[in-house]
């Protein structure tokens, strides 16, 4: 009697819903948050469009190597299945891992604590204090609470859609991307039409500063702007699910690259319309200050609402793409069988979502989402070079192998954002060692569940 052939994913996203993964994952609450941070540094409003740029620029030359890799790899895990296929299974198994511990569920319960924060701005005052009040279950104290109820319940509600078919899921993020690149051109045309400039628009158009002060100024101005371009390899990790992945994974990554370098720059352009320079530095919420120049107290409102899309879309695109990983490692056998399990009925690995969503909401409840992102920050780079490399390994060892995309500006491109990638690891290395050597911890805490799944996997075939 014939076993049944286990349930697959269901290959169900077309170009539409790949490019919006792609923008949804990437355009979360960094470009309403950070661009203080970059003004900050380098208050001149051409230093600032060059910060966006070369950002922009490089991402968008990681997201070309992407490309070539899944047009040729066009599997389930996206960056996982390319380290796999480069370098061998434990090099991309310590990849999966810090994924899954820590960066994936780091993000969510980052980004769902913003989406929740802006909730309170809704909140009736009378229950504000309430909503943001400290508990202390067990003795053990919890700040916050409201914001990390909701934030849980984010991450539950966006998970349960996901574990229901990636059709579902799809559709969420269609609407959501739509909904917040509609915000954010419409802050961007209203503020062209409404808003009145300051007598020192644009200005000053560079720092005052040169030499290496502005050298540095510009790499640490550079780490806010990355840091918004983040999650653009998302999209990869969906190429199990994508319809005509050789096709429709690599014109996500191009397409998607251009749309957010073009978001941003716009937004940017606005809020130095809108306020000036020094305005820009000072504010820690820039998008809120700019819509207040013409809309008043209102403008505030409507950017909280705006904020909400953005980062519940971005959530889910995080939720959509994440469990992909651990589902991709679960088949090739180098992490938890149960993790690649797919559901019979919604053809989508149910256990990887489910398991990463409680680990996003304890981390969501603990607090400690933060800190432990700043420890392996560093180390998510050295994986983005490892794998824009894989485009000059894979060319070596298999040059037959079929590449419906080729990437752009081979082999400078790659080799721009491989370098790249270095300098911000190295700096990363010398001007914060503590955080670094706590990040190389967490990814180290991979090895002896790695040799322990392997020492497993060789009894089994023993035994059989």
């Amino acid at each position: 009697m014939n076993e049944k052939t286990p349930p697959s994913l269901l290959r169900a996203l077309g170009p539409v819903a790949t490019v919006a993964v792609f923008v949804g994952s990437v355009v979360g609450s960094g470009i309403f948050l950070v661009p203080n941070t970059i003004a900050g540094q380098i208050p001149g409003f051409l230093a600032i469009v060059l910060v966006w740029t070369v950002a922009g620029l490089l991402s968008w030359a990681g997201a070309l190597s992407y490309a070539e890799l899944g047009g040729m790899i066009p599997d389930a895990g996206g960056q996982y299945a390319y380290l796999r296929e480069a370098y061998g299974r434990f090099p991309a198994f310590l990849f999966g891992w810090t994924e899954f511990l820590v960066v994936k569920a780091g993000s969510i319960a980052a980004v769902a604590v913003a989406f929740a924060m802006y909730v309170g701005y809704f909140v009736p005052q009378d229950l504000r204090t309430a909503y943001h009040a400290t508990v202390y279950p067990l003795g053990v104290a919890i700040p916050e609470i409201g914001v990390k109820l909701v934030a849980m319940a984010c991450i539950v509600l966006l998970s349960a859609v996901n574990a229901a078919g990636v059709r579902a899921g799809g559709w969420v993020q269609n609407v959501f991307t739509f909904l917040k690149v509609g915000a954010l051109l419409g802050l961007v045309i209203a503020i062209f039409a409404f808003a009145k400039p300051p007598a020192d628009v644009f200005r000053p158009l560079w720092p005052g500063a040169g030499g290496s002060d502005l050298f540095r100024a510009f790499g640490l101005a550079m780490v806010a702007a990355l840091w918004s371009y983040d999650g653009w390899n998302n999209t990869t990790y969906m190429a199990g699910e994508v319809i005509d992945p050789k096709k429709n994974v690599p014109l996500a990554l191009a397409a998607g690259s251009v749309i957010v370098l073009g978001l941003y720059l716009a937004a940017n352009a606005a809020y130095a319309y809108a306020l000036p320079i020094r305005d820009i530095a000072a504010s820690r919420l820039v998008a809120a200050d700019a819509a207040r120049v013409f809309m008043g107290s209102f403008g505030g409102g409507v950017i909280s609402a705006a904020v909400l899309v953005s980062t519940f879309g971005t959530v889910n695109g995080m939720v959509l793409s994440g469990p992909r990983v651990t589902y991709a490692m679960a088949r090739d056998g180098v992490f938890f069988s149960r993790l690649a399990d797919v559901h019979p009925r919604f053809r989508t690995p149910h256990v990887s979502i489910l398991v990463q969503a409680v680990w996003a909401c304890l981390l969501t409840l603990s607090g400690r989402f933060d800190q432990l992102f700043t420890y392996v920050i560093f180390a998510a780079w050295i994986f983005y070079g490892l794998t824009a490399s894989a485009v000059f390994v894979l060319r070596r060892k298999r040059p037959d192998a079929a590449r419906p995309v080729r990437t752009w500006g081979y082999p400078v491109v790659p080799a721009a954002f491989i370098l790249v990638a270095a300098a911000f690891v190295i700096n990363t290395l010398v001007s914060d060692p503590r955080d670094s050597l706590m990040g190389l911890c967490i990814v180290c805490l991979g090895l002896p569940v790695y040799f322990i799944l392997m020492a497993r996997e060789k009894k089994g075939v023993r035994e059989r």
